[in-house]
């Protein structure tokens, strides 16, 4: 007989799925940015905020990121940012 657990998604090692609990979405877990990525990111977000989509692809390919990642990455670091020009 299949066990209780068939069919249910199980945590994989890579970060792709996670199961957290009942009734709750799948989430990866948060990415951790090597401090080469981060050097890289922060360099390109002191010469512009925003990246066009052929920008951002090329940047994902160069760090090994997904266009994801970097466009999430960017979101959060301009809210980071406004906060902080907000506080003066």
């Amino acid at each position: 007989a299949p066990s209780p657990e068939a069919g249910k998604p199980l945590a994989v090692s890579n970060g792709e799925l996670r199961l957290a609990g009942k009734g709750r979405k799948l989430r990866k877990p948060r990415t951790i940015y090597s401090s080469l990525q981060l050097q890289a990111l922060n360099q390109r977000f002191q010469q512009t905020q925003y990246l066009a989509l052929p920008e951002r692809a090329e940047l994902a390919a160069q760090l090994g990121l997904t266009q994801t990642q970097v466009k999430i990455w960017f979101q959060n670091k301009r809210s980071k940012y406004k906060k902080i020009m907000k506080q003066g």
